[in-house]
């Protein structure tokens, strides 16, 4: 594509920061009353006014007619009031009837505690009724359905706005403020920040055409056009923030260029006892390639439970060490830490680094941990071990970034299960970089997550991040098989597989509710279940508690207790989430399963299947009938990436996007859900627009629009230059 199909769009049209600076007032038929209702809403500007997008479209060309209703089916109708009453019942309830119809026949509704309604239900308005018909006194009824005025609004497709009975406030009002804003933007038609050869590329309509058919389509196919187009310009300004500030932390910041012709690494994938699978080599190429370049790398390796990330974090340490740098892991609690710290040196047992100065050629590595439960002398050969560089990987928790920790040559970091560390943390573990300051280079960052996130949400909340995928696991995992327990008599059949197993010399984990409001609650929970084990349903086995309020060193002991197959049952509450890893545990139950969502279940259920032995998770909730969409997905696959799909479909993207909301103006129209496609098509454009153009000289238009829309922190962090 040329420079100019990338670089501006077309700026001749009204753009969307004079629009920001004409009040609403200024529109016909926006009197102070009016202006004051509407900025009950939020709406100030002819901006917010035209991004008030209609919430639906009714085509009236394919809407049932009352004689088509059937009673006990859900439709949509649209009909003309005829008559209103409204009266008080004996309870002091109000109820408000109505009749109404369209010419094939009339329709009896009824609305329960709904006084306003006499009062918005005048004789002669069209409205849309949606709602259940019902037989009644021979005819049909509908009870409190959802009502959408019209009014006298003509043609085919008409557009629904967003309506407040409080601001008082209806959709044709809207629509007609809508319709002059519109016809008052029509001469110089909008300003059009995506270029040209972007938008034939990708099929989308311009602005000017878009603005007026997503408020006044004349079908429903040029209201999708539209609505995609605008959606595009929604998910274009959140990438480019993003790629803009990726691209400039790679241009600000000196990284070190890794020797990659080292045995090290080599010398560990040879030493394993299996095969990498093709993502693990896949992503431990995409590393290599990061370590090798002159910027520091800033990667998310998204691995699913079990599927090998430890292998892959030890390779990038490992990169650092083979050129005669050190290697970080940061993890969020000393439980993980300690446990990391097992694993690896498990994993590097007789791993020795080739050494040309040293008399034999080659030295063993070296790896030590640093949490706050290290003390005294210990506690001091590690520090200094980091700083004259005898100590080659260290691993820690965020002690590790403390004021007083110095490092010989910080190579490159691995930061464990990202969301539970801040920005701040990682810029302070960078500013452990070697150097004077004014030329410090920064370590490579690896951040690792064991929750899967849907590639469109990775590509939003962590845009800044490259990414790689851990899809599959190593061979030698053992499937889970996952059951519900609907009820108490099915409950019975979890705690004998518990007893079953324990009889086989395995363990288990007993998992207990997730009590959002109190800690103090969640730990009665759990030593409630734990009591009624020992006494009842799991009575003679050796049973262990664990919870957060457990000082440092009970949790240890219970911890090893189990490790060391002292105990056959632990009972605890979430702590167990990240990391603890069992291989003879073969069975979970999760207590009151519907208390927590599908991806800590994924991650609790990750406790187990970790060694040769078949392993099992039970659900258990109280007795629902129908059906329960997120444990009936947990039954159904053991895909992490399939179920954070799922996840985002039943959740909506609303809890997702309160870390990846960039600016006020929300994604409107724009849907994590609905658009997965196109927000890799506006990643992709972001980066066609930014890379010849880093800071939007040749397309001020998009720069102004990014500038509006973004909230303070964002503008200051991106203009600060």
């Amino acid at each position: 594509m040329t420079r100019s199909e990338t670089g501006a769009g077309t700026a001749d049209g009204i753009t969307l920061r004079e629009l920001q600076a004409i009040p609403v007032v200024r529109l016909k038929g926006v009197g102070d009353k009016k202006q004051a209702a509407l900025r009950e809403v939020g709406v100030e500007t002819v901006l917010d006014l035209l991004t008030t997008y209609p919430r639906r479209w009714v085509d009236r060309t394919n809407e049932a007619r009352v004689s088509d209703l059937v009673p006990g089916k859900e439709a949509l109708v649209l009909v003309t009031v005829r008559t209103v009453t409204k009266r008080t019942m004996r309870n002091r309830r109000t109820m408000v009837e109505a009749q109404v119809g369209d010419g094939s026949g009339r329709l009896h509704v009824v609305f329960f505690n709904q006084p306003w309604r006499e009062r918005q239900l005048r004789e002669g308005v069209q409205i849309m009724l949606f709602g259940k018909a019902d037989d009644y006194r021979g005819g049909l009824q509908m009870t409190n359905p959802i009502v959408d005025l019209i009014g006298d609004r003509t043609g085919r497709i008409v557009p629904i706005y967003p309506q407040s009975e409080k601001a008082q406030l209806t959709t044709w009002e809207i629509a007609g403020w809508v319709e002059n804003a519109l016809e008052r933007c029509a001469a110089r038609g909008f300003a059009d920040p995506v270029p040209l050869g972007i938008r034939r590329e990708l099929g989308l309509v311009d602005r000017s055409t878009a603005m007026r058919q997503i408020h006044l389509p004349e079908t429903m196919g040029e209201k999708e056009r539209a609505r995609r187009r605008l959606a595009f310009d929604e998910l274009l300004r959140v990438q480019t923030v993003l790629v803009m500030r990726k691209r400039a932390f790679e241009r600000e910041q000196r990284g070190i260029r890794h020797d990659m012709s080292g045995e090290l690494v080599r010398r560990f994938h040879s030493a394993l006892s299996y095969e990498l699978t093709r993502a693990q080599s896949r992503a431990i190429a995409e590393i290599e390639a990061d370590l090798a370049g002159p910027h520091p790398m800033h990667r998310l390796l998204q691995g699913d439970v079990g599927a090998g990330k430890t292998v892959v974090a030890v390779s990038a340490l490992l990169c650092a060490v083979q050129g005669g740098h050190q290697g970080a892991l940061m993890a969020p609690t000393e439980v993980l830490a300690e446990q990391h710290a097992s694993g690896i040196r498990a994993l590097l047992g007789g791993l020795r680094v080739p050494a040309p100065d040293n008399l034999f050629g080659e030295r063993q590595l070296s790896v030590a941990l640093l949490t706050n439960r290290i003390t005294g002398q210990e506690r001091r050969d590690v520090i200094a071990g980091f700083a004259d560089g005898t100590i080659d990987i260290a691993i820690g928790t965020h002690a590790l970034i403390q004021e007083g920790i110095e490092f010989h040559s910080l190579g490159a970091v691995v930061v464990d299960e990202q969301h539970r560390f801040g920005v701040e943390q990682r810029a302070a573990l960078r500013m452990k970089g070697a150097g004077p300051e004014d030329q410090r280079v920064v370590p490579d960052v690896l951040v690792m997550t064991a929750t899967p996130i849907p590639r469109t949400a990775a590509m939003t909340v962590y845009g800044d991040l490259d990414v790689s995928v851990l899809d599959e696991l190593p061979p030698g995992r053992t499937p889970i098989s996952t059951h519900w327990a609907n009820g108490p008599l099915m409950e019975l059949a979890a705690w004998g597989d518990v007893r079953e197993a324990v009889g086989a010399g395995r363990q288990a984990y007993v998992v207990c509710p997730l009590i959002e409001e109190s800690e103090k609650l969640e730990v009665a929970s759990a030593q409630e279940m734990y009591e009624r084990l020992v006494n009842q349903d799991l009575k003679g086995l050796r049973i262990g508690l664990l919870h957060g309020r457990l000082p440092s060193a009970d949790k240890e002991a219970a911890m090893n207790a189990f490790r060391l197959r002292h105990l056959d049952v632990l009972v605890a509450t979430t702590v167990i989430e990240v990391g603890v890893d069992v291989a003879n545990a073969t069975v979970m139950v999760i207590v009151d399963a519907d208390r927590f969502g599908i991806a800590q279940l994924h991650q609790l259920r990750g406790r187990v299947g970790r060694g040769e032995h078949a392993s099992k998770c039970w659900l258990i909730t109280a007795e629902v009938e129908g059906p329960s969409p997120r444990v009936e997905a947990l039954v159904a696959t053991t895909d992490g990436f399939e179920l954070a799909e799922i996840d985002l479909d039943l959740r909506g993207e609303g809890t997702l996007m309160n870390t990846a909301q960039k600016g006020r103006s929300d994604l409107k129209l724009a849907s994590l859900r609905r658009d997965r496609e196109l927000v890799g098509l506006a990643r992709q454009a972001a980066f066609d627009i930014v890379d010849p153009d880093p800071m939007l000289s040749e397309n001020p238009l998009l720069l102004d629009e990014v500038r509006l829309l973004l909230s303070a922190e964002d503008e200051e962090f991106l203009f600060k230059s």
